[in-house]
């Protein structure tokens, strides 16, 4: 009975090691492509940071095209609240009330106008880019207007935030976890995915 005792903390240690707590995926988790896949891919990002915009303008196209439509690769997006966390908070508020089916479209098209967003100093302007979005995503300005300001849709999303950031060591983004491995030094180029979900693949046969 020791050995089975000390075998389970054992097993259990590794576990933490190995990340796959990170790896486990929810249903408040949004996600795109085979729920079946080998390999999944979880991005924690914020629509209020700079380079995960980027990654999603300049990286996203080429990844979803090469892995994702072609059911290699499960993407799963974590809200995570860091750069500006009001446009953030907004941004994936309105992205949550546009529903599941318009959900990316939403994020996409937040972080194709976070620079702007980022830099105007007129909240007015800031308003009016993001109802623009509401709007192209089927929602009224003022359904716009009840979705950013749902106190219990803002709580359950800093709930969410803060408890990766506990639960799973997450302080930064974009921050990825493949198979339960943490990438967290920088973006990660189409180059760095094709080495990381080559990897994943061999280890998941």
């Amino acid at each position: 009975m020791r050995a089975l005792a000390v075998l389970a903390i054992a097993i259990s240690l590794m576990a933490g090691l190995c990340g796959c707590k990170t790896q486990a995926v929810s249903s408040d988790d949004m996600s795109l492509g085979n729920p079946n896949a080998k390999v999944t891919v979880i991005e924690y990002a914020s629509l209020g940071c700079p380079h995960c915009a980027h990654w999603n303008n300049e990286v996203f196209p080429a990844f979803k095209a090469k892995y994702i439509d072609t059911g290699k690769v499960r993407y799963v997006l974590r809200e995570f609240l860091t750069g500006d966390p009001g446009i953030a908070s907004a941004g994936f508020l309105l992205a949550r009330c546009a529903g599941k089916d318009k959900y990316f479209q939403v994020v996409d098209a937040v972080f194709h106008e976070e620079a702007d967003l980022l830099e105007s100093q007129d909240n007015g302007a800031k308003r009016d880019r993001l109802v623009r979005i509401a709007e192209s995503a089927g929602l009224t300005e003022p359904q716009f207007q009840a979705c950013i300001t749902d106190d219990k849709a803002l709580t359950a999303l800093n709930d969410r935030s803060e408890r990766y950031g506990k639960q799973n060591n997450i302080s930064g983004t974009p921050t990825f976890v493949i198979n339960g491995k943490v990438y967290s030094e920088s973006p990660l180029s189409i180059q760095d995915l094709d080495k990381a979900i080559a990897e994943a693949q061999a280890g998941a046969k």
